[in-house]
């Protein structure tokens, strides 16, 4: 089977998107298939286009047999709604055009930034083939979360052609059951769904394999309980809430490390540098290889996220990662990821934006050893029952289902 994948984001990229789509690709490249991937230039989150690689309207790389085709778009900081919006659109218009001369039984296109998806509605029409919508996050309603777009006409253009993709699409796979029962309730057949979760790379994020003593070292925090937050600071993520906590704690052994890069990192560094914040440490992006050391080196794994119903609906791709080292995870996070926590009790949860219980229930981390031993075993539950080998067989058996019936 020939599968044509649409993305935005893909490997050197770091973020979740890039992420799972290259592990699922890895899988069924493996399974024998062919895999051929389209994306632009690596850029996020800077906005700036990766050293080794350059903005041209048309290149081919290979990554781990995976064929992967690199095409111009208009890039950008993550920042202003119309300047995003011309990034997004010019990749749909690229990978449309890209699409047309490449061989396909089944299309795939995944958002967050649904623009993509309009690539591979026009791709199916054009080339005759079925196509599958994977939904990472609810795009318009999210960017309405987070303040970049308020209600209007606007709004309400961009959402009804969302609903017009969902309903055209041949299958729509998304990452989480509250993102099913949202799409459910707007009048998606539930038949027409099959939820793919986000899941844990075992191979990857192996605690024995890695090297968190070195990381310690290097950083000059041996002998800290380290908070550690890894991935992109964006405005969903609510990390000057965190820096605000982070101002109100006096024990001197106490960490926070930041890891990453993203559209609110300078003002992050503004408030730690105005408010003189000694206990909290910024790194620069890393290699996904270099993650699982990184996690290794912290002593519990902070998922945070602004207090919204919308965001009740998304589990972090973090939740994973830190249970597949063992991590016990500090979670802002109410909804569905607060369910799956709960229930493996990896961790332990905080109500967003509350100072006072974030507060409390980190120290209940620290002081409480058998809390703490218990959370961190349990994540390797989680992790297993969240095996990303298995949900991408999963969903490649979906894929030849959809494309078979269109024989």
């Amino acid at each position: 089977m020939n599968i044509l994948f649409i993305t935005d984001n893909f490997p050197p990229e770091v973020n979740a998107p890039a992420t799972r789509t290259y592990e699922h690709c890895k899988e069924w490249v493996g399974e024998g298939h062919e895999v051929t991937v389209i994306t632009c230039a690596p850029n996020f989150p800077q906005g700036k286009v990766y050293e080794g690689y350059q903005n041209n309207w048309h290149e081919k790389e290979e990554v781990d047999c995976i064929e992967v085709i690199r095409v111009w778009s208009y890039i950008t900081s993550n920042e202003g709604f119309l300047k995003r919006t011309l990034d997004y659109f010019s990749f749909a218009v690229t990978s449309f055009w890209s699409g047309l001369f490449q061989k396909s039984d089944i299309i795939i296109a995944t958002s967050p930034q649904f623009f993509t998806t309009w690539s591979g509605w026009a791709l199916s029409k054009f080339k005759g083939k079925p196509w599958v919508f994977e939904v990472r996050d609810l795009w318009p309603e999210s960017i309405k979360t987070v303040g970049a777009l308020e209600d209007g006409v606007v709004y309400n253009i961009l959402e009804s052609i969302e609903l017009f993709l969902y309903r055209s699409a041949d299958k729509v796979i998304p990452v989480t059951d509250a993102f099913k029962k949202n799409l459910s309730d707007r009048g998606i057949s539930p038949s027409k769904q099959l939820v793919i979760p986000n899941g844990s790379n075992l191979e990857l994020f192996d605690l024995n394999a890695s090297d968190g003593g070195a990381v310690r070292e290097e950083l000059g925090l041996n002998n800290k309980f380290i908070i550690g937050y890894v991935g992109t600071h964006g405005m969903a993520h609510n990390l000057d809430f965190i820096l605000e906590c982070a101002g109100e704690i006096e024990d001197p052994d106490t960490h926070f490390l930041f890891i990453g890069d993203g559209s609110e990192k300078e003002n992050l560094l503004k408030i730690a540098d105005e408010e003189q914040l000694k206990n909290v440490t910024f790194v620069d992006p890393i290699p996904k290889n270099k993650v699982p050391d990184y996690l290794d080196a912290v002593d519990v794994s902070l998922v945070p996220l602004k207090k919204s119903d919308t965001f009740k609906t998304v589990i972090p791709s973090k939740i994973f990662e830190a249970a597949s080292m063992e991590l016990p995870i500090l979670l802002g996070v109410e909804g569905q990821a607060q369910e799956i926590i709960k229930e493996y009790e990896a961790g332990i949860c905080f109500e967003p934006e509350n100072k006072d219980d974030f507060l409390e229930k980190l120290s209940l981390l620290k002081q409480d050893k058998k809390l703490y031993k218990s959370a961190s075993q349990n994540g390797a539950k989680l992790a297993k029952a969240y095996d990303r080998k298995m949900l991408a067989q999963k969903m490649l058996n979906e894929l030849k289902k959809i494309a078979e019936n269109k024989l």
